[in-house]
């Protein structure tokens, strides 16, 4: 746990997530920005990990992260994501949409766009509960069942699909530039095919039994069929979209409300999930090609982060190992990446070689040393 860096933010911390960096540059990312939530103001905050030459500020020590600026916040900080290097998107409590634009020369923060009650009911205001950018084009999904799209360089909204479900759908992954995969309260996936004009879904997966609510979802970097999803059992598990309508894995996680769970952008055989139960963990596929995985399709576009379109394509043929994943067979391991505590780890982020997560315990916790 040596490479850790706690910083106490005085302020829960609802979700992280690193600034892009540009691909050819091959860096490692150097700032990441926060939302928080339950507190009397809530705020998105932007900090480096940087040393910029300062030394002895604030009983800094080498590595803590510094905050670079901080912007006022209506509502809790539901969902965060970088739709560039310089401007980032939220989702609030309050159904709001607004796209924040960090200047990093003054390290200044100002509203670019704002909608307000985006997400509604007819008399009161519905959560927006998840946010998925690929520039320009920002798709939003709330507790009141709707997808909203939106573009950055426009003030109306593009589309609604008013009844895309009848429960809260808790989030959203893009599967290719036109499609998209929702979870919902009851357990569902839905895959959404925006050439389309039908307010139907295209497909339609779930856990058979128990209706558990789903909370996340994120999409295999190089191979777009493959999902890995975590709900309120705190169970990991891994979909093919293109085979039936049930989960080709199931693996015991947490003890707890799974919140977020994210493949590694450039190395999918990692993959990092975090809990209600406190814990943040590292799950490492022992893939069975021999062919190493930058070989096995990729991204070629220019910018990498979370909501980066990876090209159609890449080696489909290949069978991840995530599908065989079956962790009594030995293939899967798993480390515990936070010393032991009780809060709930509520956001993670990875790019490069580095590891950010935020908790209820108010701290931001940063690895840079991640193995991957």
């Amino acid at each position: 746990m040596e490479s850790i860096n706690a910083k106490y933010v005085s302020q829960k911390i609802s979700k992280t997530r690193w600034r892009p960096v540009s691909y050819s540059s091959l860096q490692q990312p150097d700032i990441f920005a926060t939302g928080s939530w339950d507190n009397e103001d809530n705020k998105i905050s932007f900090w480096s990990i940087e040393n910029h030459g300062v030394s002895g500020i604030e009983d800094g020590f080498e590595g803590d992260p510094q905050l670079l600026c901080e912007h006022k916040h209506d509502g809790d900080v539901l969902d965060l994501q970088f739709l560039d290097q310089d401007r980032i998107v939220t989702a609030s409590s309050t159904g709001a949409v607004t796209i924040f634009r960090h200047h990093q020369n003054s390290q200044t923060v100002s509203v670019s766009q704002h909608w307000a009650r985006a997400h509604r009911y007819p008399c009161d205001n519905a959560p927006c509960t998840g946010v998925v950018c690929s520039s320009p084009e920002i798709v939003t999904v709330g507790e009141d069942g709707k997808i909203i799209v939106f573009r950055a360089d426009q003030e109306g909204v593009v589309r609604v699909i008013e009844n895309a479900d009848s429960s809260t759908i808790h989030a959203a992954t893009y599967l290719r530039t036109t499609e998209i995969l929702t979870v919902n309260s009851i357990g569902q996936l839905k895959l959404w095919d925006f050439r389309q004009q039908s307010n139907t879904p295209s497909q339609i997966l779930s856990l058979s039994g128990d209706r558990v609510p789903l909370h996340c979802v994120d999409r295999h970097p190089n191979q777009q069929h493959i999902v890995a999803t975590g709900g309120q059992d705190g169970m990991l598990c891994v979909w093919d979209v293109r085979q039936g309508n049930s989960p080709f894995s199931l693996m015991e996680a947490h003890s707890a409300e799974m919140w977020e769970v994210h493949f590694h952008p450039t190395n999918p055989d990692h993959l990092f999930t975090c809990s209600e139960d406190g814990s943040l963990l590292h799950w490492e596929t022992s893939s069975h090609s021999d062919m190493p995985s930058f070989l096995q399709g990729g991204r070629n576009n220019s910018m990498l982060s979370r909501s980066a379109m990876a090209p159609a394509g890449g080696n489909q043929s290949l069978i991840s190992a995530w599908l065989s994943g079956d962790s009594s067979k030995g293939r899967l391991e798993t480390t515990h990446m936070l010393p032991s505590q009780t809060l709930s780890v509520n956001s993670l982020d990875v790019l490069g070689q580095c590891l950010v997560c935020g908790t209820d315990g108010e701290a931001i916790f940063v690895n840079r040393q991640v193995p991957v």
